[in-house]
């Protein structure tokens, strides 16, 4: 009888080795918050990257009671969709839809309830979605994946934008209140590299990995002639597709970013914060990989890609993939009236634009260049100007949620901050004097 009882003892610790449960030093837990910032089917990929996130989670063993999932939820069943209540995030891929947790859809994707649910103040989210929030503890570990369009210093929402001056301060109370042992962003957006470079602190045991610097756009990848849209964003299938090697049980968070800084040679991907955490093990992290065969990322693909594209542009490119998909006479003509239509825009957004730098009477011609080409940085010094003026912009002439070709054009207040010659007072005068009538800018697209 003894050693039967051996026996099972030893067959149960084969099984949690074999098959791993997530467990780390101190008897914390892991926490994640996986994020879709935005909404509408041309931006199918954020929900695919989020969904896809959430089934590598769950399936290394995180409990669902652990992961927190935000998105719009209006991909699944859109009419767009051929394959209603399925979402797939490569060629040919498994759904990835399945069971994952709404906890907070629709307009309740915004920055506020974001924040909220981050730092885990859950009266503010009382009767908002499920109500959930990171209820970590000092041990624990927090898992952040953020996906959507960016701008210098900001992450888009659909109605609202997060600048990254807010993000910070909430990082850093929760460092201050002791929510956490280790967190890990990963941030899948346009100039995802600027909403840290030169605000976070390397000191509260944070460690940030961006698909971009603070100076160039995401990619997307997959596109999809069936679904006529792009399956996944390149950094995030890459580090989703790491995820899927059998080799990681032992691996670290800093080794996985220089993989996926190597296979994603569309941009460069970058590491902020406390980069000591990088010697993490990803299961303490993501959790431990199970060995099973029919998980989810054991279909994602490994051949090198080259079907990518420029995230500003994917709009334009989405129209153009279709051009040359359809031949009927009507639906080519439907399809080119929109890619006018939507170029034509873009150029009054670039005319816009120019036309407030004109009006910036009290400089010279330099200085004017410097703010149409410079590449200043944002810091803690230049970001309340910054963001009084990006913010105007996105109130006066274009909401940023709702135009993401205008992130092309932010560089340029940061740039005007940093004049000295230029009081701000004369920026916003000139951003007002353009953009005098809202009703003709704002959510021009």
């Amino acid at each position: 009888m003894y050693s039967l009882q051996l026996l099972g003892c030893f067959i149960l610790i084969l099984v949690v080795s074999t098959y791993g449960f997530p467990s780390k030093p101190g008897g914390g837990k892991i926490w994640a918050f996986l994020v879709a910032g935005s909404d509408g089917y041309g931006n199918y990929r954020h929900q695919a990257d989020v969904c896809h996130a959430y089934q590598i989670l769950h399936s290394n063993g995180i409990p669902d009671e652990n992961i927190i999932v935000m998105m719009a939820d209006d991909i699944a069943y859109n009419s767009q969709n051929p394959t209603p209540g399925v979402i797939i995030n490569s060629p040919g891929g498994k759904d990835v839809y399945h069971g994952v947790p709404k906890d907070y859809t629709g307009k309740n994707v915004n920055p506020q309830t974001f924040l909220h649910v981050l730092t885990g103040n859950k009266s503010a989210v009382l009767g908002i979605g499920s109500g959930r929030v990171i209820e970590s503890e000092p041990n624990d570990h927090i898992f952040v994946n953020f996906v959507d369009h960016g701008g210098p210093g900001v992450l888009c929402f659909p109605d609202d934008d997060l600048a990254a001056d807010d993000l910070i301060k909430a990082l850093k109370s929760m460092a201050h209140n002791s929510q956490f042992s280790k967190l890990v962003l990963y941030v899948e957006a346009c100039y995802s590299g600027s909403m840290f470079d030169n605000l976070l602190d390397d000191d509260l045991n944070i460690f940030v990995t961006t698909a971009a610097d603070p100076f160039e756009s995401s990619y997307a990848c997959y596109y999809d002639d069936k679904r006529n849209t792009y399956l996944g964003d390149f950094f995030s299938v890459n580090w989703m597709e790491d995820m899927s090697s059998e080799s990681l049980v032992h691996n670290d968070l800093h080794h996985q970013f220089e993989r996926v800084r190597t296979r994603t040679n569309t941009s460069h991907v970058e590491e902020y914060g406390d980069l000591d955490i990088g010697n993490t093990k990803l299961e303490d992290v993501l959790g431990l990989k199970k060995k099973s065969v029919n998980s989810v990322e054991n279909e994602i693909k490994s051949e090198p890609m080259i079907d990518v594209f420029d995230n500003l542009h994917v709009p334009i490119q989405i129209l153009k993939n279709q051009l040359e998909k359809y031949t009927d006479a009507s639906k080519r003509k439907e399809l080119k009236t929109k890619l006018h239509t939507l170029e034509k825009k873009r150029s009054e957004v670039d005319s816009v634009v120019e036309k407030i730098i004109n009006n910036l009477l009290d400089l010279d011609e330099d200085a004017k260049d410097e703010i149409r080409i410079g590449r200043h940085s944002l810091n803690k010094q230049n970001f309340p100007c910054y963001k009084k003026l990006y913010s105007l912009f996105s109130e006066k002439c274009f909401n940023l949620p709702k135009n993401p070709y205008v992130r092309i054009h932010l560089q340029k207040f940061i740039n005007m901050c940093d004049i000295p010659s230029l009081d701000i007072e004369k920026a916003k005068e000139a951003i007002e004097s353009v953009c005098y009538d809202p009703e003709r800018y704002v959510n021009f697209f």
